[in-house]
């Protein structure tokens, strides 16, 4: 019977043992080379590293945040009567001085109650002094017997009566006078004046609408908040003096502004667990706005002649924190290491690296343990040799 188109007669048993033995022969020769390593890791190559030195620094403690810049007061002005804007003395934006007029509301209508009353008090200023004389006479009558007591009870009566409605009299003018003192609107502040939100022409109603708002912008205030756990810390060393807050608007380049904390709240806010503070800043250069977005660092402190690397040399392992230290013989050495804090693009190391020494910053994949180096570039931006 054939099979595959060959008889049993011609499926000789040499010919498969010869064929097994050739696959045999070729499947032992490819596994003696074994797999090719790269050429960075074979043993006996120095792996191209970026190194950098651990430096002494005097590092600040110092919490950051974001807050907004508001004003240290502000005011809305608004008319205290009714009436028709007969001026406005300012300018939108414009800077004004306390006691500066700002609007004129049409004072004819108020002075002429004014004007009314002072014609009421002068007639009945003029009747009570005719009473006062009568009963003056009136009372040396009645001590003579002349007239009885109760004519003269009666004078004396009118005569106070009228003494009761010049006093009155004098209260409604006093009020008059105040009522057209409020048509000259003055600026309780000195400060920045925003948009005018009613014009010239127009009437307003007492405390109705705001006319324009002034905002006081110097001194400027910054809010932020900070996580509480900061609390006992802030309290401390505001106890022993001043502490500084430094703003500055994100992305604009400038340098920051310096102030000084003035406000910790009585309380934390139990929806976020923050404390919100307030620090003064003086102003003058008109670097800081109301209403602005700010970065706030609030120093607490200067740590003197810590331990600094760049915290891109820091790796994590499965002891902890761990760095690359590059030995005088060019050889790499792991080191556990306590980071601290970290401080922008630095950490702080508390134990494990020593000032002076060599860290790799990049390249810690390609080094074997206890294997060489080869620095390419250091921190300073000098080229190293190959070692």
């Amino acid at each position: 019977m054939d099979f595959l188109g060959l008889s049993q007669s011609r499926f000789c048993p040499i010919r498969l043992s010869c064929a097994m033995m050739l696959a045999l022969l070729v499947f032992s020769a490819a596994c003696s080379k074994g797999p090719e390593l790269p050429a960075q890791k074979k043993p006996g190559m120095a792996a191209p590293v970026k190194v950098a030195k651990a430096e002494l620094k005097d590092v600040p403690l110092q919490i950051e945040a974001v807050g907004n810049i508001e004003a240290f007061s502000t005011v809305a002005v608004t008319a205290q009567i009714s009436g028709q804007i007969e001026k406005i003395h300012f300018k939108e934006g414009q800077r004004v001085k306390e006691g500066d007029l700002l609007v004129t509301i049409d004072p004819r209508p108020y002075k002429a109650v004014v004007a009314q009353g002072e014609a009421v008090l002068a007639r009945d200023m003029a009747q009570m002094e005719t009473a006062r004389r009568e009963a003056a006479r009136y009372g040396g009558l009645v001590a003579n017997g002349y007239v009885s007591q109760s004519q003269y009870d009666q004078i004396k009566s009118s005569a106070d009566s009228l003494q009761s409605v010049v006093a009155a009299d004098k209260a409604a003018v006093d009020n008059a006078k105040l009522q057209l003192g409020y048509c000259f609107i003055h600026s309780p502040i000195t400060g920045q004046t925003g948009v005018i939100l009613i014009d010239e022409g127009n009437a307003v109603k007492a405390n109705d609408k705001t006319l324009v708002t002034i905002m006081q912008v110097k001194p400027l205030y910054a809010n932020f908040s900070v996580p509480q756990q900061y609390l006992h810390e802030i309290n401390k060393r505001q106890a022993a003096g001043k502490l500084r807050v430094a703003v500055s608007p994100p992305g604009s380049g400038l340098p920051p502004v310096n102030g000084v904390l003035t406000f910790i709240d009585n309380s934390v806010d139990s929806a976020t667990g923050t404390i919100k503070l307030k620090a003064a800043f003086d102003s003058s250069d008109k670097l800081l706005w109301p209403g602005q977005f700010v970065k706030a660092s609030l120093l607490l402190s200067t740590e003197k002649g810590a331990v600094v690397i760049p915290s891109q040399a820091v790796m994590a392992s499965q002891k902890g924190q761990s760095v690359y230290v590059v030995k005088p013989d060019g050889s790499a050495e792991m080191r556990i290491v306590t980071v601290s804090r970290v401080y922008g693009e630095e950490s702080l190391i508390a134990s494990g690296i020593e000032a002076g020494e060599t860290v790799v910053i990049d390249g810690q994949l390609q080094i074997l343990p206890g294997g060489k180096v080869k620095v390419s570039e250091n921190r300073g931006g000098d080229k190293g040799q190959g070692k």
